[in-house]
């Protein structure tokens, strides 16, 4: 038995299917006949020209769509996939100690690692992430996601698949978008990593920060995933097997029960109407939002086009995805989210920095002021989508009233643009702040007056509230919803915003657990963001709860002192409601 971080409820009993990585920790593997060395080496060849082909492409479009200066970072990529020295060490150990390409490129990159190591100066350090970009890519060349789910015969028929990585890069998680997966365990990350947006959006169990789990599971072990207490066990005996098995159907049983609920209005048992949206990252997520009744996209996170993007999409190719995003969302009502670059999401394009702690450093908005070319191409492909649907733009991490005056200035300015050259555009996309930095929240007042609404991004504005890396296992637990801090700056928001009338929503993960839904629907809040999987049951808990409940219940949370009152007393409310939906929230 393993533990790690609760990243997304459920329980589901399958097969492992490990994926491989560059940059993973698991043994070397060796080829399993010296008579594939020749096509080995062949198929390492190929990956390394099909990669400097996308580098040489790259360069032209980078130069021209951001400059010279950021063209240069790929200069220096080819230059590193042509590097004989480093292509002829890959094949040597393929050659001689029969090693597959991807362990080889793993060991040839541990070499540097380890070199680069013993020389203190930033430098090298960035030369070391350049080269470790450059074996990502030949790798991925060398590790196509699985054509179809591996399997194995039990008494109920082909088991599903379980996904075990070190970790999941963002590139990787929307190449297995498409992939039946029924489950995710991952050594890094925790509640907000890739792999955690992955498994939510797609409504599949998932634990994140499981130390170890590679070295301990092996392609085609059964395992059991618990997504609500964090719990995998690998090879269970017969007894754990049935037992999980059990859950299991009970939890996708009333799973398939809930959708049941998409066509009906989303209210509390008074009466309250309230607006339940999707966070998406994709088509796929528009479509799944479309088929569970939710009825609009609170959040699109665009930074995905850009990270599954071999170079800097232009702004024709923008508006082509910000279109079809809109045409196949819910009544094409969609809130757009500018890039929220930075921190663990990165692309090679836009200039690497060495940072003690990139999450609060040069990331988001941030990283947008600096590039405005490539910002204001954003702006205007949102513009131009804008005509298509119920469109608004959304601002991450704006700290200051004067970066959101700077953001309004731009957005402007690239309206009149668009007028002086005649392209049609939204004249009516709204512009709202994202309320993620504490800053934001505590001068909210003065935010109000100059924005049109406000989402509120409980992810960021936890972490930074304790002064804790989510995805850090040994700081993870202080990165608490049910905590009295948080809830009473939600409260501040929320009361500015009933004052003014300015629309909210939040949009973080609080949004889709049932317990947090509780407290904020009694705090007033009536727009709620989620991952699509998440909507029928929030729909059916406030179908339970009415007004002056809800409201009970946000009075009383307020007086309490500690996280672990707070938890307690939702608890118990959550099972007087509903019980039936505890099996949705964490333990």
């Amino acid at each position: 038995m393993h533990k790690g971080i609760a990243v997304s409820p459920g329980v589901v009993v399958g097969i492992a299917y490990r994926v491989e990585s560059v940059f993973g920790t698991s043994d070397p593997q060796t080829l399993a006949d010296p008579k594939l060395i020749p096509t080995e080496i062949e198929r390492f060849n190929n990956a390394v020209s099909t990669s400097a082909h996308e580098l040489e492409a790259i360069v032209t479009k980078v130069a021209q769509q951001l400059g010279n200066a950021e063209a240069d970072i790929f200069k220096s990529h080819l230059q590193i996939v042509n590097d004989h020295g480093l292509l002829d060490r890959v094949r040597a150990l393929i050659e001689k100690q029969q090693l597959t390409a991807l362990s080889a490129l793993q060991i040839v990159l541990q070499g540097y690692a380890a070199s680069f190591a013993r020389i203190e100066h930033d430098y090298y350090r960035e030369r070391l992430a350049d080269v470790r970009d450059v074996i990502s890519r030949i790798g991925s060349h060398l590790t196509a996601p699985p054509l179809s789910q591996p399997s194995a015969n039990s008494e109920n028929g082909e088991e599903p698949v379980i996904l075990v990585a070190h970790e999941i890069m963002p590139s990787q998680a929307m190449s297995l978008g498409n992939i039946p997966i029924a489950g995710i365990v991952t050594e890094t990350g925790g509640g907000t990593s890739h792999a955690a947006i992955l498994s939510r959006s797609r409504g599949i169990p998932a634990v994140s920060g499981v130390v170890g789990i590679t070295n301990d599971v092996h392609s085609g072990d059964l395992m059991v995933v618990d997504g609500r207490d964090g719990v995998v066990i690998v090879r269970p005996d017969r007894e754990a097997t049935a037992a999980y098995r059990k859950m299991q159907r009970e939890f996708f049983d009333l799973k398939d029960k809930l959708v049941l609920n998409r066509d009906q209005p989303a209210m509390s048992a008074d009466g309250a109407q309230i607006e339940l949206l999707a966070n998406i990252n994709n088509v796929a997520d528009a479509q799944a939002a479309e088929k569970v009744g939710a009825t609009g996209v609170g959040l699109f996170r665009t930074e995905y086009l850009f990270l599954s993007h071999a170079d800097v999409p232009d702004e024709e190719e923008q508006y082509q995805h910000y279109r079809q995003i809109i045409e196949d969302s819910p009544n094409r009502a969609v809130t757009i989210r500018t890039l929220d670059l930075g921190g663990d999401k990165t692309v090679p394009y836009l200039g690497r920095r060495s940072e003690a702690n990139p999450f609060m450093g040069w990331r988001s908005i941030r990283l947008s002021f600096e590039h405005p070319r490539l910002f204001e191409r954003q702006i205007r492909a949102i513009l131009r989508a804008g005509r298509h649907g119920k469109v608004n733009m959304l601002f991450p991490m704006i700290t200051t009233l004067e970066e959101l005056r700077v953001v309004n200035r731009i957005v402007e300015e690239t309206r009149r643009n668009l007028r002086r050259e005649g392209v049609p555009f939204g004249e009516d996309v709204k512009t709202g702040v994202m309320v993620e930095v504490p800053a934001a929240a505590v001068c909210v007042d003065a935010i109000l007056r100059e924005t049109d609404f406000i989402s509120i991004g409980s992810n960021d504005l936890i972490q930074y509230l304790v002064a804790a890396d989510r995805d850090n296992p040994k700081v993870a637990h202080l990165c608490e919803p049910l905590s009295p801090a948080i809830f009473k700056v939600l409260q501040m928001v929320l009361d500015a915003c009933q004052r003014t009338g300015t629309p909210v929503t939040l949009c973080g993960e609080m949004a889709g657990q049932p317990r947090s839904v509780l407290v904020l629907f009694g705090m007033g809040l009536r727009r709620f963001s989620m991952s699509p999987a998440f909507v029928p049951t929030i729909k059916a808990l406030l179908a339970s709860v009415t007004t002056a409940q809800a409201e009970r219940f946000a009075h009383q949370v307020l007086q309490l002192k500690t996280n672990e009152e707070i938890r307690s007393y939702l608890n118990a409310r959550l099972h007087e409601v509903s019980s039936a939906l505890e099996v949705f929230d964490s333990a």
